[in-house]
């Protein structure tokens, strides 16, 4: 994984509440195995029309909407463990999903994948929709050393909760395996002990 440094970008606004992993990531996707392509059918059912075109009302289809931070309504990721719906949303580019609540499976994967998730409350949710609904140029600053998010618009902050563990990762780009492996010396010499 990519270290994760401050973001500042602008934000993809899906202001739908209780968005489920089959909504993410369509069932009918889950027979690869490997992570790739899964970006190419984030939201399908949303995104596309039944011949494949693409459907102009879908905010992931205006051009103007773009960024590496998706901003969703409440209740983000519910429904079944899938693992893919992470694969998909990082596939598509997005470093960072901003919602009021998200499932804690969905967070878990996320985090294991490379994406943050923050939870932030429903005022401070609300301003950042408003802030891009008047301007699709609006930007959001995430920073993940100090917890912090920005709207860069009205400039109001907010802090947010990370497992420490999770954090250390992130910022190290480390998965499982790569923070087990960081540890190799201390490992050694516990066994030699």
């Amino acid at each position: 994984m990519e270290k994760f440094q401050t973001i500042i970008s602008t934000m993809v606004p899906l202001p739908i509440e209780n968005v489920d992993t089959d909504q993410i990531i369509p069932a009918r996707f889950l027979k690869a195995t490997t992570r790739e392509g899964f970006g190419d059918n984030l939201f399908a059912d949303w995104r596309y029309e039944k011949d494949g075109s693409l459907k102009k009302d879908f905010v992931l289809n205006n051009p103007a909407c773009k960024g590496s931070v998706l901003i969703a309504g409440k209740n983000f990721g519910s429904g079944s463990s899938r693992e893919h719906a992470a694969w998909a949303i990082a596939g598509y580019g997005f470093q960072v999903v901003i919602s009021s609540f998200f499932a804690d499976i969905f967070r878990n994967n996320a985090l294991n994948n490379g994406v943050l998730p923050v939870v932030v409350s429903e005022s401070f949710l609300s301003g950042l929709f408003d802030a891009v609904n008047t301007n699709a140029e609006a930007s959001v600053t995430v920073d993940l050393q100090n917890q912090k998010i920005t709207n860069n618009t009205t400039g109001a902050t907010e802090s947010f909760e990370i497992n420490s563990y999770k954090k250390e990762c992130l910022l190290k780009g480390f998965d499982d395996i790569d923070y087990l492996l960081s540890k190799k010396e201390l490992i050694l010499e516990y066994e030699l002990l």
